[in-house]
């Protein structure tokens, strides 16, 4: 099957005054359908970078980022909207949740910037709602919610599009370990169907949930491991 994501020779070069710091140096990887990644590695190590320019937020200096077959290279800021959309969904450490929307509200975010919505949005946005265990507190805002609500909350957003790329960044940071573990029961369940999950951590034990591991050191690969077989 081909690969979700692939990366050749990527570089992100930033220039601070007169400090050039590479935060990728030469990074290729492929990342294939249905793969469970961890991506590990020090404070400095391109972690962010790596997601950011995965999740079509930041783009390459140099080399080639593909998403399903489309290079990003060619893509304009509006086309490169319209993929993050379509294809990849998010899920951040501090849930990145609108206060002033409800639950289901909250999971149709994504839906608001396509420029044709599916017609069935509110159905499926409830049915994942419910899926995630939240389908009685669809009309509550997130203050009215606990940490693991809201980061339900944010799984389901990201998966209101089916993406082809599930990207959680530190997505356990803020929880307390029960909550922790409910979260990464869901994030196995997603992956046992099928789904593309990478997702950045600088926890060990959160790691080893994963299929695989990519470690990071100064914009390269440091080393990779597989939990279990990759399918």
């Amino acid at each position: 099957m081909p690969a979700v994501a692939i990366l050749k020779d990527v570089s992100r070069v930033y220039t601070m005054g007169n400090t050039v710091v590479r935060a990728l140096n030469g990074f290729s990887f492929e990342f294939g359908q249905g793969e469970y990644w961890a991506i590990m590695g020090s404070s400095g190590s391109g972690k962010s970078t790596l997601l950011n320019i995965l999740g079509c937020i930041d783009r390459p200096t140099s080399g080639s980022y593909q998403v399903r077959g489309q290079e990003m290279a060619t893509l304009d800021d509006d086309e490169l909207s319209e993929l993050r959309g379509l294809h990849i969904g998010f899920v951040f450490q501090s849930f990145n949740l609108i206060p002033q929307l409800n639950v289901l509200e909250n999971i149709l975010v994504p839906l608001f910037y396509q420029e044709d919505p599916p017609a069935d949005g509110e159905e499926r946005a409830a049915m994942l709602a419910d899926r995630v265990g939240l389908g009685d507190r669809l009309d509550h805002r997130p203050l009215e919610l606990s940490g693991g609500q809201q980061q339900r909350v944010a799984i389901a957003r990201s998966l209101i599009n089916d993406p082809a790329l599930i990207l959680a960044d530190e997505p356990t940071g803020n929880l307390d370990t029960q909550t922790t573990s409910e979260i990464l029961d869901l994030l196995d369940e997603l992956h046992d169907e099928g789904k593309t999950i990478l997702l950045v951590t600088h926890e060990a034990d959160v790691g080893a949930r994963a299929q695989s591991i990519l470690h990071l050191k100064d914009g390269h690969i440091d080393d990779v491991a597989h939990n279990r077989p990759r399918p």
